[in-house]
Order: structure tokens, then sequence, then C-alpha cells
């Protein structure tokens, strides 16, 4: 129960972090944030379109967050580095906002989510879903979910926490609509899938067997 309640509390810890970063570096094409607590610093790396936002002239904005995140979270020691993202169209938020400030244009959601999950594939992932729900259509119509799959993306169990995920809000004038984007990346592994052994019915086995002695 201890070692549960801990877990629970460092994944709360890490999405209100996360939803600070994400106020703070919204300029610098904020991706996401990996946390890794040792008993002498908190390394904290933050992943982002634009790192010369993040640090700033001589480190200046970098030693503004590390204070911020020191009083805000009571982190002792923490160390925050930069890493830019490698490719955009991997990361979930970075697609769910692209796919949130199309739909603000007015453009098509049914076509977008579908082009946009076929370059997520394209660049390499192994599965992609997408899902947008609200007010899909104009001014008036019913909220509506619209799904779009490709790949590989298990449903249930541990393997799920090897997906990426990403939830972001879109404001079109007719009204909100909510976006999901899971991602499995190039190159995860996930357990194999073991297969039950289905035994044969008895009375089959009953059959054979007296075959068996008859031919004998």
């Amino acid at each position: 129960m201890v070692v549960e309640r801990k877990f629970i509390e460092d994944l709360i810890i890490k999405n209100n972090i996360s939803k600070y970063l994400q106020n703070k570096l919204a300029r610098a094409g904020y991706s996401r944030v990996d946390i890794q607590k040792t008993p002498v610093i908190t390394r904290i790396t933050t992943y982002v379109t634009n790192p010369g936002k993040v640090i700033g002239r001589g480190g200046e904005t970098i030693n503004s967050l590390t204070e911020g995140m020191k009083k805000k979270f009571s982190i002792e020691n923490p160390q925050i580095s930069v890493a830019e993202v490698k490719n955009q169209k991997l990361e979930p938020r970075l697609v769910a906002k692209y796919i949130a400030n199309s739909l603000e244009r007015g453009i098509n959601a049914r076509r977008l989510l579908h082009s946009t999950i076929k370059d997520i594939m394209a660049n390499g992932a192994l599965g992609a879903e997408i899902i947008a729900t609200g007010k899909l259509a104009a001014k008036g119509a019913k909220a509506k979910q619209i799904k779009v799959r490709l790949g590989y993306l298990p449903k249930a169990g541990h393997v799920t926490k090897l997906i990426d995920e990403a939830k972001v809000a879109s404001y079109p004038k007719y009204g909100a609509i909510g976006i999901k984007v899971r991602i499995v990346q190039p190159g995860t592994q996930f357990p194999p899938r073991t297969t039950k052994r289905i035994p044969k019915p008895r009375r089959t086995e009953a059959i054979e067997e007296a075959e068996a002695s008859k031919s004998a």
C-alpha cells in the first residue's frame, strides 16, 4: 500500500509539473517532461521544439524556471535540462495542439484526423489513435466523436504504459472539442503475448483412445 501510494503521489506531482511547464514554455513548443529522483538531486528534462527560448540569455530563463519550481513544488535541488524534440510528428501533445489549431481555423475534422494519423505512421510509429469529441460540425449540430486508429495499440494491462498520450482542448466558434492522441513510438518492445492452450474435449479424447485400441 505504501509503494502504491507513493507511485500515485509521484504521478500527481509529475502531472502538476507538466501543467506548470505547459504554461511557462508554451512559446518554446513544450511537449513533455521526464522526472528522475535521486537521493541528491531531482533531474527534470523538458522536451521542446525551441530549446533556446527555455535557456534564455546567459541561462536567465532556465534559472528563473528552476527557482520557480523550487518554491511552487518544494523540490530540493532541481536540475533542469532541455532536450529538443526530434520528430514533432511523434509527440502526442504537439500533434494534438496542431489538430486543435487546425480545427480553430475551420479545417474539416474528419479529413484532418485521417491525414494526421497517416503522417504519424509514415514517421515510423508502430500504432496511433486520435479521438476528437465535441461540436465537430457547424453551429447547432450535436456533439459527436470521431476516432481514427492505425497499427498496434494495446487497450488494457500494464503494456498501455508504453504508449505516449496527450489531451488538449480546441475552441472553434461552434463549441469546445476535446482531442486525445496516443502514439506507440518506433522501436517500442512489448512483452510477448501468451496464448492459452485449449485442451481437447474429453469426448474427442475418448473416441481417439477407442479407435487406437480397436486398431491394436
